[in-house]
């Protein structure tokens, strides 16, 4: 079974084709035959390209809208310069998406219905920022495929279904979440399923005897705690603000904070809102960037205060909230590090894992140095007794995955 990954934004879309198929899932045998992403969709586009070899290439190309987007890219994929072998459209056999806001309704990926595609449109009152983009690509890849090509959805918010009530509920008066479903639903549960399914992999645990906290840490930020497979507690709340430092976002805050700020700066609710969300984080608190990897260099060739300050700050919220799973969970086998940040900054896995030591986990720092670009391992000490891994998020493979079993039926 061929099939067609798209991650919908607002004026991007990031793609993948894999083939696959119960007997490939269960050997790891996927293939993935192409992959890239096109940005500013809405006017000249930028379209970045990988074929099966891997070679990079760019273009431009005029995209009005998410349509024109997904019709100019099944036709690349169909031909014979992407190099995936596909020479017709027949040949993609379905099309997962990743959606962001499944809301209590779906803890699991679904085809694609009528009344899927109303359930979304439902939950958009809860990510106003995604889901619409999220809809816009399923309705550009029917229409570029025909109804004929099943569609699946698979929910951000799936995997953190499985929270006890205890953990997601709010201390807020129980009506509000009765009548507003006001509780924390979590995100980034694609990426947390899909590196604690690896690890196992990589581990030889079985699925039972799992114990881990996963720090998918890129942009956004997001920790879980997984046992048995699944997810019994995460960073992430009501909204993607919530939980850890991230690139423009705030995390934990007092909520009294922001009728203070609305009254001292003069700002409505929902600017303090953007504010929190778009202009605060590592941005906001080094008044430079929120990419880690100019913070670290201004850190190291100019002894910035505030780069020093916005890392620290990163690096201590990553850590407690280690240790409040750690208490929760009552330990665990291993830190997995996953994201942008997670997979390539091994300067901040040890800085997060550093005063660790007390509960077993040691950095081997030539080890730790060496997995970036893509590489997988473990990066603790042989002695620790808490181990630290770094297992790259594939969330695209996992799409194509649930997609295939749930075309299949299985």
């Amino acid at each position: 079974m061929h099939v067609l990954v798209l991650n919908a934004g607002s004026a991007t879309l990031k793609f993948q084709v894999v083939r696959t198929d119960r007997a490939r899932i269960a050997d790891n045998t996927d293939e993935k035959l192409a992959r890239g992403q096109m940005e500013r969709i809405g006017g000249e586009s930028v379209i970045t390209l990988r074929g099966p070899d891997g070679a990079l290439t760019r273009r431009t190309a005029p995209l009005r809208d998410m349509h024109a987007a997904v019709e100019w890219l099944v036709s690349w994929v169909t031909s014979a310069e992407s190099g995936t072998g596909l020479t017709s459209r027949a040949e993609l056999h379905a099309v997962g998406h990743r959606v962001v806001h499944g809301g209590e309704r779906f803890s699991e990926s679904v085809r694609v219905t009528p009344d899927v595609t109303r359930a979304i449109e439902d939950m958009i009152e809860l990510a106003p920022l995604h889901n619409p983009h999220n809809l816009a690509g399923i309705h550009a890849a029917q229409r570029a495929l025909g109804e004929g090509v099943p569609q699946v959805a698979v929910f951000d918010t799936a995997f953190h279904q499985t929270l006890a009530e205890h953990v997601y509920l709010y201390a807020i008066p129980y009506p509000l979440y009765r009548r507003h479903r006001v509780r924390r639903y979590g995100f980034h549960g694609t990426s947390h399923r899909s590196v604690a399914y690896r690890w196992r992999q990589l581990s030889g645990k079985a699925k039972a005897d799992v114990r881990v906290i996963t720090l998918h840490l890129g942009n956004g930020c997001s920790a879980c705690a997984i046992v048995g497979g699944e997810s019994v507690d995460t960073s992430m709340g009501f909204t993607p603000l919530e939980g850890l430092v991230m690139g423009t976002r705030s995390g934990d805050i007092d909520a009294a904070v922001l009728d203070y700020i609305a009254g001292k700066e003069g700002l409505s609710l929902p600017q303090v809102e953007a504010l929190l969300n778009s202009q605060s984080g590592l941005l906001g608190v080094s008044g430079l960037t929120n990419d880690m990897r100019d913070l670290l260099a201004e850190a190291r060739e100019h002894d910035d205060r505030r780069a020093k300050l916005a890392i620290d700050m990163f690096c201590y919220r990553a850590r407690k909230y280690i240790g409040a799973y750690l208490a929760a969970m009552g330990g665990a086998d291993a830190i997995l590090f996953a994201g942008g940040i997670g997979e390539n900054a091994p300067e901040i896995r040890a800085r997060i894992c550093d005063g660790l030591q007390w509960v077993g986990l040691t950095i081997d720092h030539a080890a730790n140095d060496a997995l970036q670009d893509g590489r997988e391992g473990r990066c603790s000490t042989a002695n620790s007794t808490l181990e630290a891994w770094v297992v790259p998020t594939d969330e695209e493979l996992l799409i194509a995955r649930d997609t295939c079993r749930a075309v299949d039926g299985t």
